[in-house]
């Protein structure tokens, strides 16, 4: 998963290409080298759905150790910590025989876990972008009749710290980052990537064989369900706002046990049925809330109350005023929330806990 830049553009969102894009183009221009002994630049390549992006080379080198070509990532307005980052190709003639290899450079990582695409010990090179060369290599193979045995290096230069934002170290992938895309092409502020990489959270735990994983808004409730616990880190998904990416993919591929862990604003949004908690996306509905009250505790409700829950500012602020009469909230809260997530769920075979964790990391409730 890749990190957020701070500031969103305005106007048209300008659309930009991954990494595994990147690494075609950069391996179509080194073959190409080494074949005819000139770079192409810019170098066009054809996606999975059809278009034929032209990338320019920022790096060339031909030599007797083989043909490098490297290519600057643009992610286009995509909140990407790979934005502007150099994807280089070095692709180097094999025995006949050989076959394609697939190396992991500097900066790109090594698959270290079971329950993603790519087995343990395979550089963290996905499917989608090793096809993508593996046709850009038999296109220019089978125009100059030559044997498709090649070695492909790639490397990112400073992707192992970049893939310190990412969810690469969680998942199990050591050294760097993924060459990642199933179309080549980044939309701008698209929760795919996220949603992608709780799915091969999911995954991986199954692998592992969890019996419980912990699905959390932020880092205060994960590490609040964490110390409860006290599960690896290969246990701990980072759900962020995308409760229903996290159901659903559950729905399909169930795991034993799940704690959805996160603030009360968050599971009051679940629990209202927002499945997408970004609070661009979902509001606290507060009539919902005082809805909610009402049911809970009908003989302390007056006008003044009433009045304040409506024009409260924020959940947290509601939260307050229902501590002050001892109403215990969260705990319906997550009750309700519960209800949701198994609503989603349907009949899979996935026991669902709710918890709900207030600023400071303290439990308000456990369903």
């Amino acid at each position: 998963m890749e990190s957020k830049r701070e500031n969103r553009p305005e106007g048209e969102l300008r659309r930009g290409w991954t990494t595994g894009a990147c690494a075609t183009a950069a391996t179509k221009a080194a073959l190409t080298a080494l074949v005819t002994g000139e770079f192409p630049d810019p170098v066009s390549i054809s996606l999975p759905k059809g278009e034929t992006p032209h990338f320019p080379l920022c790096f060339e080198s031909l030599n007797d150790s083989g043909a490098f070509a490297g290519i600057v990532k643009d992610a286009g307005d995509d909140p990407d910590c790979t934005h502007g980052a150099t994807v280089i190709a070095h692709v180097v003639p094999l025995e006949p025989g050989s076959g394609i290899i697939f190396s992991a450079g500097e900066g790109v990582g090594m698959v270290t876990k079971a329950g993603l695409p790519i087995p343990p010990g395979e550089p963290a090179i996905n499917p989608v972008p090793r096809q993508m060369m593996r046709d850009v290599v038999a296109e220019i193979c089978a125009e100059h009749m030559l044997p498709p045995d090649l070695q492909i290096t790639i490397s990112i230069p400073g992707g192992e710290t970049l893939a310190r934002e990412t969810w690469n170290p969680r998942l199990g992938i050591v050294g760097g980052l993924s060459i990642l895309g199933t179309t080549g092409i980044v939309h701008p502020f698209s929760c795919s990537a996220w949603i992608h990489s709780i799915h091969r959270g999911i995954d991986v735990a199954r692998a592992a064989g969890f019996q419980r994983v912990i699905a959390a808004t932020g880092s205060t409730s994960e590490s609040t369900a964490q110390t409860l616990y006290d599960l690896p880190e290969t246990a701990l998904l980072d759900m962020g706002d995308f409760a229903g990416g996290l159901l659903k993919y559950l729905r399909v591929h169930p795991l034993p046990a799940i704690t959805i862990a996160g603030g009360f604003a968050k599971l009051t949004k679940l629990a209202q049925g927002a499945l997408d908690l970004h609070s661009g996306r979902s509001q606290v509905d507060f009539q919902w809330l005082f809805e909610q009250i009402e049911l809970l505790s009908p003989q302390q409700l007056n006008q003044d109350f009433k009045k304040s829950i409506l024009n409260a500012n924020t959940a947290s602020q509601v939260l307050q005023l229902v501590e002050e009469l001892d109403i215990d909230l969260p705990r319906h809260v997550a009750e309700t929330a519960k209800s949701v997530a198994r609503t989603v769920l349907r009949d899979a075979p996935v026991d669902v806990e709710i918890m709900v964790v207030d600023r400071q990391g303290k439990m308000l409730a456990r369903v």
